[in-house]
């Protein structure tokens, strides 16, 4: 590359930029930062409630892909993330009837109108989780957790892809304007999320079947957010604070 097309290239900056670039980047950065936030929150009130605890660890990870083997899917869910939807006592009802292996004979009697008292409030409408109007479908929950199964694996894992892909596109795209950065530092950081959301992904898979592998899902997690919170907040900075720091500078 000559020196005049790298001074031609390098005069396109962050700071440089038409103000009405500038607000249909920040525009975009800023709802991606909440995105981001509001999906971190998601993630602790779903996977981050799997073992019953507030807050994202391992064994959450585990119960979500690869399950709790020792109890069923709804014996996990009401001692997790559903705790708070029945009492105590209604919970303990249920979990006996399932582990004494969900008997129709108790359905028409008792448990129907219980899960309907407590459960189909959600689970009769909603799309993509069991109804429990249906004796069927409850059964088929009360079996040992195997965690996320391949159909949901499958569907959220292209979405997954898609999806953020598109984001750190854009992320990344900003970002290439930016200054102060060699141009094997800003390609590493730009390539960062794209690995560690392959990582996450592919993670998701092998703990499904190896639940060591969980501790990969988290790194992947913390890896892509990481770096790009690291170019949301370089770019928003060098469109905005360092004109101005630069202006005050040449006073």
């Amino acid at each position: 590359m000559t020196k005049d097309l790298q001074k031609e290239i390098q005069r396109f900056t962050l700071a440089d930029l038409a103000l009405p670039v500038k607000t249909l980047f920040t525009g975009y950065l800023l709802a991606i930062g909440l995105g981001l936030i509001v999906a971190g929150g998601q993630i602790m009130l779903t996977h981050g409630m799997a073992d019953g605890k507030f807050g994202l660890s391992i064994d959450d990870l585990v119960y979500s892909y690869y399950g709790d083997r020792s109890g069923s899917t709804i014996e996990g869910k009401l001692n997790g993330s559903m705790k708070d939807m029945a009492p105590p006592e209604v919970r303990m009802d249920i979990v006996k009837w399932v582990r004494a292996g969900a008997p129709e004979a108790e359905w028409d009697s008792h448990f129907k109108e219980v899960f309907a008292a407590n459960c189909v409030a959600c689970h009769s409408n909603m799309p993509n989780i069991p109804n429990f109007t249906d004796l069927q479908q409850v059964k088929n929950v009360a079996k040992v957790s195997e965690g996320a199964s391949i159909p949901t694996l499958t569907r959220v894992s292209h979405i997954h892809l898609f999806g953020i892909s598109f984001i750190f596109f854009f992320v990344g795209w900003i970002f290439t304007y930016a200054i102060g950065f060699s141009p094997m530092t800003k390609a590493i950081l730009i390539f960062t999320p794209f690995a560690f959301l392959i990582l996450d992904v592919a993670a998701w898979w092998l703990t499904k079947f190896e639940p060591n592998f969980a501790w990969f899902v988290m790194i992947g997690g913390f890896g892509y957010s990481a770096a790009a919170t690291i170019m949301i907040s370089t770019s928003l900075y060098q469109m905005w604070v360092l004109p101005l720091r630069t202006l005050k500078a040449n006073k």
